[in-house]
């Protein structure tokens, strides 16, 4: 027996079956698609945000061919900038805003590239810190594997300054006496050294705190002094040196690293490697004409400390780094070991 197919059947079949699997394709690139969330505590005119987390998300959505789609909670919008690392370890976050300085129990090593004295500038501190964090790095090893976190991408700040909101700032005896906002650590080490007063405190909360006497002046980089709308009340600075800094990373969980397709892990890291390195760049390339904005808007005086001072701050600042890691090794913490490894990777 023959079978016969005319050809209007045959036109018909073969378009159903191509709707057929048109469908089939679609249904399946939706399955595949992965949704993710990324919380920070950043206000929305944050250089970070703007030049590295949105252009890193755009990037990854872009090298996986679109299976990326992600959905952005800045601002403390899931929650506040201490929590963050807890959030993105349960999984509330898929990708979080980690300050480890605000978690230092949790991350104390990391805060070897906070330490005053150390660097001249962002990327100088930054690419450093990136090859201890990836990889077989000591802090990776040592710090973020432990933790069951990974970071995807990150920046130590441009050295911070000394601002304060009315005193006059031009020496190191200027500083005695000052309620100064630190990030905490080596930096309260540092102040208390100058005779000055730490009040620990999260970056979202200064700008209150300063406006209301809490804090007379703040341990601070410049490009975040705008982002939080601080230069009007900045009336005096003492610029061009290395007060400390602070790592700010996005970091995401082992166990949802491990959940994503290979295609989306290998986009998330090529894009974090690259957004690492310019945006630690675009801070450096920045830094004179935030320090001009500052300048400008609060009307009072930024200076460099007198050449005498330098080498007083130098030595104060070598203490500090040798206190830190002798502290950290009696604790079994291996403080001396990173410390040592920083320095030969900004060789």
């Amino acid at each position: 027996m023959r079978f016969v197919v005319s050809t209007a059947v045959l036109k018909r079949a073969t378009t159903g079956a191509a709707l057929a699997l048109g469908l089939l394709h679609t249904t399946t690139a939706v399955q595949a698609q992965t949704k993710l969330r990324v919380g920070d505590s950043l206000p929305l005119n944050h250089f970070f945000a703007e030049q590295a987390t949105k252009v890193w998300m755009a990037e990854v959505t872009k090298k996986s061919g679109g299976a990326v789609q992600f959905e952005y909670f800045p601002a403390e919008q899931l929650g506040k900038a201490k929590d963050m690392l807890a959030l993105t370890q349960s999984g509330v976050i898929d990708i979080g805003y980690v300050v480890p300085t605000y978690v230092q129990d949790k991350m104390p090593l990391t805060a070897v590239a906070e330490l005053p004295g150390t660097f001249r500038s962002s990327c100088e501190g930054t690419m450093a810190f990136w090859k201890l964090a990836t990889g077989e790095g000591v802090l990776a090893r040592r710090e973020y594997q432990p933790n069951g976190v990974r970071p995807v991408f990150a920046i130590v700040m441009p050295p911070y300054q000394i601002f304060s909101g009315a005193k006059p700032l031009g020496n190191l005896k200027s500083i005695e006496g000052m309620k100064l906002r630190t990030t905490g650590g080596a930096q309260d080490t540092l102040v208390t050294k100058l005779k000055g007063v730490p009040v620990r405190m999260a970056a979202p909360d200064l700008h209150e705190s300063l406006s209301r006497g809490t804090v007379d002046g703040m341990v601070f980089p410049a490009s975040s002094i705008l982002a939080y709308n601080i230069e009007p009340m900045v009336k005096a600075g003492i610029v061009g040196e290395n007060f400390g800094s602070a790592v700010l990373t996005y970091m995401i969980s082992e166990n949802r690293w491990k959940s994503l397709p290979a295609q989306v892990r290998t986009a998330m890291a090529e894009a974090g490697d690259a957004v690492t390195k310019k945006i630690c760049a675009y801070a450096d390339q920045e830094l004179a004409s935030d320090l001009e904005k500052i300048r400008t808007k609060g009307g009072g005086s930024l200076a460099p400390l007198p050449a005498a001072e330098k080498a007083q701050l130098a030595t104060l600042s070598a203490t500090v780094r040798s206190e830190w890691a002798q502290s950290l090794d009696s604790r079994g913490k291996a403080g001396n070991e990173v410390l040592k490894a920083f320095t030969d990777a900004m060789k």
